[in-house]
């Protein structure tokens, strides 16, 4: 006996997608397997890691807590979708590049979407404002520190004051 689809309708990174799911289908498990967008990383399962973090509707979200069902008519931005329009590297994205915010790049999709999402909250955030922003985050790698370095340059990127190597 095969289990029942569900039509789940999802606006991912500005495209339009139409997926058939079984009702048990996490987020998480519909990006990476149903769309093929592999950035989003599943690694707690439990949301306690922050690896799979997405921007639905804007708001940082767990892909691996909540099901793709729950979700249907809502817009996801993935780690994918954070690319400039010419698809070169957005603000946070370059942030981490020249700070070296990332090792094993495991973790690396969660802090940028949880950092977009920060900036455009808080655009100009103070030194434990930064750190703050990714205390729900969890990387084993870096310590920490050239994250929140990551993060207080791209809000200069974002305001125009660092110019971009």
């Amino acid at each position: 006996m095969s289990e029942e689809l569900h039509d789940v309708r999802l606006v991912v990174n500005g495209v339009p997608h139409d997926v058939e799911v079984p009702a048990r289908r996490l987020l998480s498990d519909a990006l990476r397997h149903d769309l093929g967008l592999t950035g989003t990383h599943v690694g707690c399962e439990h949301g306690v890691c922050g690896s799979c973090t997405v921007l639905l509707d804007g708001t940082p979200v767990r892909s691996c807590l909540l099901l793709a069902v729950t979700v249907s008519g809502s817009e996801v931005t993935t780690v994918e979708g954070l690319t400039n329009a010419d698809g070169s590297l957005g603000p946070v994205q370059q942030a981490f590049k020249d700070c070296h915010g990332l090792q094993c790049g495991f973790c690396t999709p969660g802090f940028l979407t949880t950092i977009t999402a920060g900036l455009r909250d808080n655009p100009c955030p103070t030194h434990d404002e930064a750190k703050e922003m990714i205390a729900g985050n969890l990387c084993r790698c870096t310590g920490y520190q050239n994250i929140v370095s990551a993060v207080e340059r791209a809000a200069e990127l974002i305001a125009g004051e660092g110019e971009s190597p």
